[in-house]
Parts: C-alpha cells; sequence; structure tokens
C-alpha cells in the first residue's frame, strides 16, 4: 500500500512538471520573454499603448511574442502585458501567468458605463462580475461568483483617492457578445439585472484567478456610455479617450502595485 502511494504521488509530481514545463515554454513563446523575466507583480492590458508608454515610463525594451507584447521593469518588480482582447485570451494569460506565481495582477481595461451618474473619463471599482461570457465556465462551476481580490482593489482605490479622481464601485458586466448595443433584449437584461458597466474580460479574469490561487483585480477606465444614443464610441472618442486618459490610467496601476509592495516590505502579511 505504501509503494502504491509513493508511486501514485510520483506521478502526480511528474505531471505536475510537465504541465508546468508546457505551461512556461507557452508563457514565454507567446509574450517573447523569459520566465525569468516576468515579475511579482503584473498589470494587464488591451492595448499596445500602455505596453509602449510603460517601456518609455522604466527605460526598458519591449517583447513581442507570436500573441502577446510585454515589458519588464526589475527595479519596480512589475511586469505588463498586452494580451489583446476577449474572455478566451484573458483566461489564457491568467493561466499561463500561474505557472510563474505572481503575488498580484491588475487589469487595466476600458468599460461601458451603464448609469447616467457615469461619464467618460471617470473610473469604475468593479468587485465583481456577471459571468455572461461563457470562458469562464471551464474553470469554475456557474454558481461560483466571479469576485475581483479585495486586497487588490483597495490599493487600486488608494491611489484613485489620493489623486482626488473621480470613480463608481459596483457591479460588471462580462460579455462576448459585440454590437449588443443594437440588441434590445440584451440592454433589457442589463436594466434588469443592474448591471453598473459593461465589458468583455473582467469575470474571466477574476475566475480564472480565484481557480488559480492568483490574486487579480482590475481597474477600469469609462471609455464610453454606449446606453446613451450619443454615448458609443466611434474612432474619434476613442483617440479623445487615448490622448487624455490612458497615461493617468498606467501611472495609477503602476502607483497601485507599488504601494502594495511598500506595505509587504513593511511586514503586512496579505492573505489571499
Amino acid at each position: 500500500m505504501m509503494e502504491d502511494n509513493l508511486r501514485k504521488e510520483t506521478i502526480e509530481q511528474i505531471e505536475r512538471l510537465s504541465k508546468d514545463r508546457v505551461g512556461i515554454d507557452t508563457l514565454e513563446r507567446y509574450t517573447g520573454s523569459s520566465a525569468d523575466e516576468f515579475q511579482p507583480y503584473v498589470l494587464l492590458t488591451n492595448f499596445k499603448a500602455y505596453v509602449d508608454n510603460f517601456a518609455v515610463m522604466t527605460d526598458n525594451p519591449v517583447r513581442q511574442g507570436s500573441v502577446m507584447r510585454a515589458a519588464h521593469c526589475t527595479t519596480r518588480r512589475i511586469s505588463i502585458v498586452d494580451f489583446s482582447v476577449g474572455s478566451p485570451v484573458a483566461a489564457l494569460v491568467v493561466e499561463l501567468l500561474s505557472f510563474t506565481k505572481p503575488r498580484a495582477i491588475l487589469m487595466l481595461g476600458m468599460c461601458g458605463g451603464l448609469l447616467k451618474v457615469h461619464e467618460v473619463g471617470q473610473f469604475f471599482n468593479p468587485v465583481a462580475a456577471i459571468r455572461e461570457e461563457g470562458t469562464s465556465n471551464a474553470y469554475m462551476p456557474p454558481q461560483v461568483p466571479a469576485l475581483s481580490s479585495f486586497t487588490v482593489q483597495r490599493f487600486a482605490v488608494d491611489a484613485l483617492e489620493r489623486h482626488g479622481l473621480k470613480y463608481h464601485t459596483g457591479v460588471i458586466h462580462t460579455t462576448n457578445v459585440r454590437f449588443w448595443e443594437f440588441n434590445e433584449s440584451f440592454r433589457q437584461t442589463l436594466k434588469e439585472e443592474r448591471a453598473e458597466a459593461i465589458d468583455m474580460e473582467c469575470a474571466t479574469l477574476f475566475t480564472v484567478g480565484f481557480a488559480r490561487f492568483v490574486p487579480v483585480g482590475a481597474l477600469m477606465l469609462i471609455s464610453d456610455l454606449p446606453l446613451r444614443p450619443d454615448g458609443i464610441k466611434t474612432a474619434e472618442s476613442a483617440k479623445s479617450i487615448f490622448d487624455n486618459y490612458t497615461q493617468k490610467h498606467l501611472e495609477l496601476g503602476v502607483e497601485s502595485l507599488m504601494s502594495m509592495q511598500k506595505r509587504e516590505a513593511e511586514g503586512f502579511d496579505f492573505t489571499f
């Protein structure tokens, strides 16, 4: 019996090491970065400009992989990854990053504000997400809520408040449906469930992070107001958002993770 247990443990260890090796290999290939370059605190984004600006801000090169772009700053212990758009690739990036055992991941994303009080350029603090995207069902049963990491959110909100920036807190609806703005049935569902914002990745990021024991949070920028007749994002409005808000968004993300590191260095023990 003891030999059987040892044999089982050995097989499980070999399988675990094999999966880790494949995961690390895939992460390196997809991001153009070695595993050793990845820092314990990670920013995620959907946009090329965030990685470019981070590289300039920290004086580090951009790594181009087969799927994603990344940059790494050892002095600040932060990496940033542009994983593109959508819930399947959001699940993939958290799954791959989990092999490096990050201390925290913060998504710097954009979302649609659904309330009358929302304005473009304000921030949204998602405490939970509605799992309508489908991808997260492969990681957790449907009844498991998609909750952001309270600890990560706390530091993001602290950064917003230090700068006196307007933000809203609530539940975000994550969907894979594009151009839902023109679907009256979908719009009615949003009103009935009282979702306050909408995006395409948060529920997936939070759920996969929970499944893989990685604390994941999000600091979302309200980039459009899709329930208003004149609130749907256009090429012109998108350019205005990038010109006016995204650098501050990036700086807030870096500040949030740096503050978390400072507290840990002071001996504060985060329980994730």
